[in-house]
């Protein structure tokens, strides 16, 4: 009992520990950090194939840990790929299609989707609405083809 006890007291303390340096991370100091979709500043994703856009809440896209809002036009397929970090999407509008091994899902308005870096999937936007979501990355944003 006892060392069962001890192993739940130090799962809790790494959870803890990687909550805090996460959060420290995407921290920018005390204010609050406000981002309308609908009045965002939407720029073409710079080496993407046409279709993507992003605008940043925080962090750097390019550099390390970050947020954005994302859109996909209508029909966008951006083919089999992987990344390199964590990404975690939340679709507010259409729909973001998520596709691997496992099978095609629907990430529609309220969704949550999490792909592990290094982890082979294919996606894209909904025929019809195409998809905006809110992304976060917990590094560098890169897509890297798969082979």
């Amino acid at each position: 009992m006892r060392r069962s006890l001890l192993i739940v007291a130090a799962a809790v303390g790494i959870f803890g520990a990687w909550s805090i340096g996460r959060l420290q991370g995407q921290a920018q100091g005390d204010k609050v950090i406000f981002v309308s979709s609908s009045h965002a500043n939407f720029t073409e994703m710079p080496g993407s194939r046409s279709g993507v856009s992003t605008a940043p809440i925080w962090g750097d896209q390019n550099a390390g840990a970050h947020a954005t809002f994302s859109k996909f036009a209508p029909g966008y397929d951006a083919g089999m790929h992987t990344h390199t970090n964590d990404t975690w999407i939340v679709v507010l509008k259409g729909a973001y299609v998520y596709r691997d091994e496992a099978g095609e899902k629907r990430v529609g308005p309220g969704d949550f989707i999490r792909v592990p870096g290094g982890h082979k999937h294919w996606s894209g936007g909904d025929k019809k609405e195409g998809a905006l979501f809110y992304e976060e990355g917990s590094g560098k944003f890169d897509l890297i083809p798969a082979k």
